[in-house]
């Protein structure tokens, strides 16, 4: 991801990119930045902004860093506590960040027309798919998704499992009971369907992205606009 969002940041002719840390891949020249190992790069190149796509145990350092050095952050990390994000308000006063659990354009409406369907239902259950490479489970977007249509609806059928053949069949119980089911597996690259059940119908809200590619644009998007933003703003819809 740390590669496409550097390509994505040199196209753009309003951005440019100055700097690159990746502890892996120290010494690679990427359009013609050499990457480092460590955060004090990010300072001497006076970074304005910083795009973290690491994971939460990595970013709990990065992220206050930059905001003792009064650096943007646009973060695609997902995987935070609540008493995580609540540390993150703290510490951006002077310069901002942003937190979202899928850059997509598509997946933010995803999510947004999930929330507006919920309290016309009586179930719901997600379905993530993703790469078999991602080690997290359920993804930051399907518990976002959750959450969002828990806070959008009360009122929801209770589960009438009383045996499982197999432990986890089931899936795992997110907000208001609402049933997550992760598949991982070669050739995903990041899906999710949200299935909305009431009587004699349901409705089924998918997306699909096949590409890295298709998250740059909310990237590209959080990257100027994020100096606009006040302290901490989770979600790409305040920007939208």
């Amino acid at each position: 991801m740390g590669a496409t969002v550097c390509d994505a940041v040199a196209a753009d002719p309003q951005l440019e990119l100055v700097a690159a840390v990746d502890p892996a891949h120290v010494g690679v020249s990427i359009h013609g930045v050499t990457v480092g190992g460590e955060l004090r790069v990010l300072a001497d190149a006076k970074c304005d902004v910083v795009v973290d796509f690491t994971v939460a145990a990595a970013a709990r350092t990065t992220l206050p860093w930059l905001a003792l050095h009064g650096m943007h952050a646009v973060v695609g990390t997902t995987g935070f506590s609540n008493d995580d994000i609540d540390g993150f308000r703290a510490v951006f006063t002077a310069s901002n960040c942003l937190i979202a659990a899928n850059f997509a354009i598509g997946a933010v409406l995803m999510m947004k027309f999930a929330e507006q369907a919920a309290p016309y239902f009586d179930t719901a259950e997600i379905i993530e798919l993703h790469h078999n490479a991602k080690a997290d489970a359920p993804s930051g977007t399907a518990v976002a998704t959750a959450q969002r249509m828990a806070a959008s609806s009360g009122q929801w059928a209770t589960d009438p499992t009383t045996h499982e053949v197999y432990p986890g069949a089931r899936g795992g119980e997110g907000p208001a009971g609402i049933r997550i089911h992760s598949v991982r597996m070669v050739g995903m690259t990041a899906h999710q369907e949200v299935i909305l059940g009431g009587a004699g119908q349901t409705l089924t809200i998918r997306h699909d992205s096949f590409d890295r590619a298709s998250f740059m644009p909310g990237v590209v998007l959080a990257c100027k606009k994020v100096a606009q933003t006040s302290g901490l703003t989770l979600g790409l819809d305040a920007i939208l």
